[in-house]
This record gives C-alpha cells, sequence and structure tokens, in this order.
C-alpha cells in the first residue's frame, strides 16, 4: 500500500502535509485533502460518464475549476486559512472539471482525426 501512497503523491504532486491531510485510524493519507478530493472528483466523472454518459459542458468546466482557484488565491493573498472539507470540496469538483475537459479535447481531437482520415481516403 506504500507503493500507491508514493505513486499519488508524484501523480498528484502533492505536499502531503499532516495539517492539510485526512487521517484515517491515526493513519495519514498518502495525499492532501484537496488532492483526495480532486480523485474522488476524477473517479466520479469517471462513472458519471461511463453510466451515464454525462460529463461538464466547457462553461461548468470553468465553474468548477473557480472554488478552487479563489481558495487557493485567497490563501496566498490574504490571512485566509482554508479548512480540510472545503479543500476536499474544491478538489472534487476541479476533479469532475480536469476529466470533463479530457474528454472534450477526446472528441474534438477524435473528430478532427476522422475528417483527415476522409479527406485523405476518400
Amino acid at each position: 500500500m506504500k507503493k500507491f501512497g508514493f505513486f499519488l503523491k508524484i501523480f498528484f504532486g502533492c505536499h502531503s502535509l499532516p495539517a492539510r491531510s485526512f487521517f484515517w485510524k491515526g493513519k495519514q493519507f498518502p495525499i492532501c485533502a484537496r488532492c483526495t478530493g480532486e480523485l474522488f472528483g476524477m473517479i466520479l466523472e469517471c462513472l458519471l460518464f461511463v453510466f451515464l454518459h454525462w460529463y461538464a459542458s466547457w462553461g461548468w468546466c470553468i465553474v468548477f475549476v473557480m472554488p478552487l482557484v479563489i481558495d487557493g488565491v485567497l490563501q496566498l493573498k490574504t490571512k485566509w486559512f482554508s479548512n480540510n472539507p472545503l479543500r476536499f470540496f474544491t478538489g472534487t469538483f476541479f476533479g469532475i472539471a480536469l476529466i470533463s475537459f479530457l474528454l472534450h479535447i477526446h472528441f474534438l481531437l477524435w473528430e478532427l482525426v476522422k475528417k483527415i482520415v476522409s479527406i485523405l481516403f476518400m
């Protein structure tokens, strides 16, 4: 399990600060609360797409990213101190937006490839 935690830290580029991480039965999660939310949001969006064929529109992707940006900027520029539930919440919406954005890019590239193939081979 430690190898998986190490992979998560690298994948998310996570600082894993104890004050910004969740604990379960006295053990710290391998990634911080925000990265845990991002992972949850990414998994949730994958499930929503697979089972409901739903992903956020371009506009909703921007809306879903804004809480994370606002929280981060406020912490950086003011004395605002976020808490772990809020970090998880903002991370979750960012994870949904990230996978939705990647799905949009995938479908745009797929359409482009289809057009190129039809021009070259028709």
